[in-house]
C-alpha cells in the first residue's frame, strides 16, 4: 500500500486544519492506520491517533479533545481534523498502515507500523 498526506499549511493559534492520507495499491480496509509528528529537532512521537477497520480509535493525550481521526472507505481516505492548534503542534505529519490481520490491537509504536507516508508540515504561529 501506498500512502500521500496532504492538507498541512500554515495556520494561527487555534486554528484548524484537516489531512488526508490517501492510499493506494490496497483497500484503506485492510489497514490499521495512524497519523505521527515529528517536531523540528526531536525524535518522532508514539501515534497521535489510530483508526482500526473496525471503527476502533486510540487518542494520544496531548491531542485528545482537540483531533479527531476518521476514515472514508470508499475513497480509501483517512483524515486528520486538527481544531484548536497550538503552536507545539507544529511538526511534520506522516500517515503510516500496517495490516489489521497482523496486529491484535491499535498499535502505538512507530515500529510496529510497515508502510510510511512522505509526511506534511503543519506550522502553526502564535
Amino acid at each position: 500500500v501506498q500512502l500521500v498526506e496532504s492538507g498541512g499549511g500554515l495556520v494561527q493559534y487555534g486554528g484548524s486544519l484537516r489531512l488526508s492520507c490517501a492510499t493506494s495499491g490496497s483497500s484503506v480496509d485492510d489497514y490499521v492506520i495512524g497519523w505521527f509528528r515529528q517536531a523540528p529537532g526531536k525524535g518522532r512521537e508514539g501515534a497521535l491517533c489510530v483508526s482500526g477497520s473496525d471503527g476502533t480509535t486510540y487518542y494520544a493525550d496531548s491531542v485528545k479533545g482537540r483531533f479527531t481521526i476518521s476514515r472514508d472507505n470508499a475513497k480509501n481516505t483517512v483524515y486528520l481534523q486538527m481544531n484548536s492548534l497550538k503552536p507545539e503542534d507544529t511538526a511534520v505529519y506522516t500517515c503510516a498502515a500496517v495490516n489489521r490481520d497482523y496486529v491484535s490491537h491499535l498499535p502505538i509504536l512507530p515500529h510496529k507500523y510497515d508502510y510510511w507516508g512522505q509526511g506534511t508540515q503543519v506550522t502553526v504561529s502564535s
